[in-house]
């Protein structure tokens, strides 16, 4: 991000274009700005998609980002009737850091002609300008719909999770074959939700990239053991930290638009964060 100078004297001697208003020198000053959404594939079989995510935000909170959970998994609750019209009215404050809005069946609302939901997006970066990092928890199918258009080119890596049991596993599977086949990501990332004694933790996760890559061609970057007996507010495994940090630099980057913009500028708004150096 270049510093905003009013009065700076360009080479030739005359003087920089000034801001016709403060909003546009905002504009100028956070032109580079964009938020990073991440996209977190539901496991239907696991009950372990609010400790990922939990885990996941402890980590982006540790990097001084604010954090934003979209959750459109099944176990979530739909949004409030207000975020029909404006989904800032949907987002529950849950610290200075974090925030959350239960999506459960939000993604088919906006769904267009083609079948995409990508205009969610958008919609949900106006909502929270202020949010560095989106964490959108849904269903292979509808991560698929959502991110799909958009992450075309890109070298967007999904993150899947799992239990240690059968059932997760094999949904995990669908998961990756879903991904890979309508999506075109062809590596993603792993966290298997077990105790530290778990015998079948390991087991599982290199099942899975067996399975990925003979019948998928799909590769599994990393796995990592979640304990679902640790809390979130102990120290993150620097292993976690490094997958938390790999998967913003493979996340969707999304500019704000003027109407964010806007909203920054409105009275009490925050304005975003100025130690986001991996964001910005």
């Amino acid at each position: 991000m270049t510093r905003l100078d009013s009065f700076q004297v360009s080479s030739n001697g005359t003087r920089a274009h000034h801001p016709v208003d403060q909003a546009q020198g905002m504009r100028q000053m956070f032109a580079s700005r964009v938020l990073r959404f991440v996209p977190v594939v539901a496991n239907p079989s696991t009950a372990c998609g609010g400790l990922v995510l939990e885990w996941l935000c402890a980590a982006y909170a540790s990097f001084n980002l604010k954090v934003l959970v979209i959750d459109a998994s099944e176990q979530a609750r739909p949004p409030c009737e207000l975020a029909e019209f404006d989904l800032a009215e949907g987002i529950e404050v849950l610290s200075d850091q974090v925030s959350y809005m239960p999506a459960r069946g939000l993604p088919l609302r906006h769904v267009d002609a083609r079948g995409s939901c990508s205009g969610l997006l958008d919609m949900i970066a106006d909502a929270s300008p202020q949010s560095d990092v989106i964490l959108v928890h849904a269903s292979a199918s509808e991560i698929v719909r959502l991110f799909a258009q958009r992450a075309r080119g890109t070298n967007l890596r999904p993150l899947l999770f799992t239990n240690d049991l059968a059932e997760g596993l094999k949904d995990a599977y669908a998961a990756v074959k879903t991904v890979s086949q309508r999506g075109g990501w062809m590596a993603y990332d792993l966290l298997v939700c077990a105790t530290a004694r778990s015998q079948q933790a390991q087991p599982v996760a290199e099942r899975l990239a067996r399975c990925a890559d003979d019948f998928l061609g799909v590769a599994q970057r990393d796995w990592l053991l979640l304990d679902p007996r640790e809390p979130a507010t102990a120290d993150p495994h620097p292993r976690f930290m490094e997958m938390a940090a790999g998967l913003l630099r493979t996340a969707l980057p999304l500019a704000l638009s003027d109407a964010a913009f806007d909203q920054l500028m409105s009275p009490g708004a925050a304005l975003p964060s100025s130690v986001s150096p991996v964001l910005n």
